[in-house]
């Protein structure tokens, strides 16, 4: 059986990621889309997180299409042949939860600001600046999950400990309020009437035609001059201009980004969207890398070495995703 993987965070694990395989795979990374391109035409099995539809083309012998994440947006579905199986796997909530806890201090009590300062010798503290009001912990705050899944899950286990106060928003509204210590759970519609009151929103739902702009400035005004946004899910969930504007003139105080409306091409170069969001200070910008950690990948790894020895096995296989 032949696995092609084109996919660098997994590289970084490639032999760990051999010694999880079945003796009868043989596994081939891809370092180029034109040796993709050539290993591709005898491949049972395709790892990776994009598979564009000129690659797919190209298969002859395609089984399997495993994604190194949740998300199959990278995957030309249409590419694909009915026969053809798709799954995924997860294990980034945990350090995308992490990254939540640590942003959400940093920014709430103006680390990014004293850094920069304090770089150029200047103490920007209460003690020596009297005109600074002191900065406030999470503690009490109300911090809202609009997507109750994995990663609102896992980071609200987190941000609990540090005595915030929690609500979820989720699509019918149908989880347990009390099974998760939160103070309450509403479906989508009932976004508005939450966000008068919260003081954190946490977007972490699917980029679908049903989401795509759920965020505009109606929504980030109901937040609040003292409210942050942080987005973990997909940028265009948020409107991008109205995001801008809205941290430009101070109608939220912040926000932590790690997803954007532009990705850059395989040298890793390019500004992440049309706005300078880079010239606001009250943002903390990372490269879609809350979830990149050794720990999410040898999750990762597991899950897909063993459901490439399922299919090798012919037994059913974990965590597959309907492609219609």
């Amino acid at each position: 059986m032949k696995v092609l993987v084109k996919d660098a965070a997994l590289a970084a694990h490639w032999e760990t990621f051999l010694a999880a395989l079945p003796p009868e795979a043989e596994a081939h990374l891809a370092t180029s889309e034109a040796e993709a391109a050539d290993l591709i035409r005898d491949a049972e099995v395709f790892v990776g997180s994009t598979l564009p539809q000129h690659l797919a083309a190209r298969a002859g012998r395609l089984r399997l299409v495993h994604a190194v994440g949740a998300g199959l947006d990278g995957i030309d579905r249409s590419a694909l042949g009915e026969h053809v199986l798709a799954a995924n796997t997860f294990h980034h909530e945990s350090s995308i939860a992490e990254h939540i806890a640590a942003a959400l201090v940093m920014l709430r009590r103006g680390t990014l600001h004293q850094d920069a300062r304090l770089r150029v010798g200047q103490w920007s503290s209460p003690i020596y600046d009297a005109t600074m009001a002191q900065a406030r912990t999470l503690r009490g705050s109300t911090i809202t999950f609009l997507g109750f899944g994995h990663i609102g899950q896992a980071a609200w286990q987190v941000l609990r400990a540090f005595g915030m106060r929690g609500r979820a928003i989720t699509r019918t509204g149908a989880v347990n309020a009390a099974d998760h210590g939160l103070e309450a759970v509403a479906p989508v519609a009932a976004l508005e009437e939450h966000l008068t009151s919260s003081d954190v929103l946490v977007v972490s739902i699917p980029l679908n035609e049903a989401t795509r702009g759920s965020i505009t400035s109606r929504e980030l005004d109901l937040l609040g001059t003292d409210g942050l946004l942080v987005n973990v899910a997909r940028g265009p969930i948020v409107h991008e201009g109205d995001l801008y504007a809205a941290l430009r003139d101070r109608r939220i105080a912040g926000a932590v980004l790690d997803v954007w409306y532009r990705y850059p091409g395989p040298d890793g170069r390019g500004l992440p969207a049309n706005e300078p969001f880079g010239a606001l200070p009250n943002v903390l910008l990372t490269p879609h890398s809350s979830g990149i950690t050794a720990d999410t990948f040898l999750g990762r790894l597991g899950d897909i070495a063993e459901n490439i020895t399922r299919l090798a096995e012919g037994r059913p296989l974990k965590n597959l995703v309907e492609t219609t």
